[in-house]
């Protein structure tokens, strides 16, 4: 009991954060909505690191459920909810298929064959003009959410609110499937994959739901993006998008799943803030923040506060 209550007080502590910055600062919203999208690829990049694995090209399903948004938003009247549906459909369906494949393999093998269909992807977007618009991309059209045809500004927020919701009950349907026999039998990938096979289940099937469900997240982050930007190009399936994903999560720490949202949240954060200061300068910031973090914090940031609350209750006992 008194670990569960100490689990919804952190949990409302981190996810509590997209609820009061933009009350202290409305310009925020707009980053936070792209901390919320990178938050769901951050997840999906957690449960393959709980395999053991790393994709380099989980970006094409951002980029899917993105485009998918954009075009259902132009060719049809269906509510936001309706198309939220569609994106997390067709990215899963994709990774699906593509998972046939992948799922076979391990280690660097994976992680590049996920680049290559990635870069496959990157070019088709390019190139299928009369359906993607090349390197202009999709405008993404207002529709109705929730039954309601809004104004510009009240859209924006109400859509900020569904995706905090769409958020927080993506991070709780996570946590179930990790603690699921599934889940479990995931993080045996990692630690002894020929032991999981003895054991009579299939380390093949293990693995492929984790990379569709995966693949599912990236997709509901590109539906976010989608609406909250307005416009998606071929740059949302390029390969340094994944590469973000994978930063993100090793940034929060790969110790629990809140910690990918966290580390979404600080990287969109001291993006926005660098590039208003330092335009050129962002990633510089960035491959030192991350070179810190490996050298004296590995465990990631969420390691820093659970450290730091450790140390507290050992100086009030």
């Amino acid at each position: 009991m008194k670990a569960s209550l100490k689990s919804l007080g952190m949990n409302s502590v981190v996810f509590g954060l997209f609820v009061v910055l933009p009350m202290l600062n409305m310009s925020l919203r707009s980053s936070l909505s792209v901390a919320m999208a990178l938050a769901l690829c951050a997840m999906g990049m957690f449960l393959l690191l709980r395999a053991g694995q790393v994709s380099f090209g989980h970006a094409l399903y951002f980029a899917c459920g993105a485009y998918t948004a954009a075009a259902l938003s132009r060719v049809t009247q269906w509510d936001v909810l309706w198309i939220m549906v569609a994106s997390a459909v067709s990215s899963a369906l994709l990774g699906a298929v593509l998972g046939l494949i992948l799922a076979r393999y391990r280690g660097i093998f994976y992680g590049m064959l996920n680049l290559a269909f990635s870069m496959v992807g990157f070019s088709l977007l390019f190139k299928l003009y009369e359906l993607t618009g090349g390197s202009d991309g999709l405008g993404v059209r207002q529709v109705s959410l929730l039954g309601m045809s809004l104004e510009a500004r009240d859209f924006a927020w109400w859509f900020y609110g569904l995706s905090l919701v769409m958020l927080c009950g993506a991070y709780r349907l996570c946590v179930q499937y990790l603690n699921s026999p599934v889940g479990a039998a995931l993080r045996a990938i990692k630690t002894n994959e020929t032991r999981l096979e003895y054991m009579g289940l299939s380390a093949y099937r293990v693995f492929y739901s984790g990379h569709v469900v995966s693949a599912m997240l990236c997709g509901l982050g590109g539906f976010i993006v989608a609406f909250s930007t307005g416009h998606v190009t071929p740059e949302l399936s390029y390969w340094a998008l994944s590469a973000e994903f994978v930063f993100i999560a090793v940034l929060g720490g790969m110790g629990h799943l809140r910690g990918a949202v966290l580390g979404a949240l600080v990287f969109e954060l001291m993006r926005a803030a660098v590039s208003a200061y330092a335009v050129n300068a962002w990633q510089l910031m960035m491959g030192l923040l991350l070179l810190g973090m490996v050298m004296f914090a590995p465990g990631g940031i969420w390691s820093l506060l659970e450290k730091k609350q450790r140390t507290v209750k050992g100086e009030q006992a």
